[in-house]
């Protein structure tokens, strides 16, 4: 790689760690390449995207940024992963960990908070924007099915005793 493309390399992953909202460090060794294309498909589907740097260069490239705090992590063979939404990554990441034990998650950040292992993990249990969402509406929408059914209950009641009070004076 020339000077070029290495200035290049450390702008575009500049930019992606300032844009993005949590990146997960892990070493891929003994991984095979049919292995990291599957990797890559997975965070591609989410949302997300995984990135193999030089350490020396992503270090640079992680200056300025609030994902500076994964600097200690960047040693030996390891691999990026990336996304804006904040639960995308370390769910691939962690459902890919858990399927191939080569594959090693050794922390990240999201925002300015550093994470561990046990963090991304944790962060990758996290239900997601949508599920939360449909758990809000439905939320919000029982109480006011209860109220509808409390209101028109006496209306039913009051129906029930008339229908009885005919059905009797029928039969007399």
């Amino acid at each position: 790689m020339d000077r070029a493309a290495k200035k290049e390399l450390v702008t575009t992953l500049n930019g992606v760690f300032k844009a993005t909202n949590v990146v997960v460090v892990a070493h891929y060794s003994g991984l095979n390449v049919a292995q990291m294309q599957t990797l890559r498909r997975q965070m591609k589907q989410a949302g997300a995207a995984v990135k193999v740097a030089k350490n020396r260069l992503a270090k640079l490239a992680l200056e300025g940024t609030d994902a500076a705090l994964i600097v200690p992590l960047l040693k030996g063979p390891t691999l990026i992963a990336y996304s804006g939404d904040p639960l995308a990554a370390p769910k691939v990441a962690a459902d890919f960990a858990k399927a191939n034990e080569k594959f090693v998650i050794l922390g990240g950040t999201m925002g300015t908070t550093a994470l561990d292992p046990n963090g991304v993990k944790a962060l990758a249990a996290l239900p997601s924007l949508d599920e939360l969402r449909a758990k809000i509406i439905g939320l919000i929408q029982a109480p006011a099915t209860k109220i509808a059914q409390l209101v028109n209950a006496p209306a039913a009641k009051l129906a029930r005793v008339v229908q009885a009070y005919a059905a009797k004076s029928e039969t007399a």
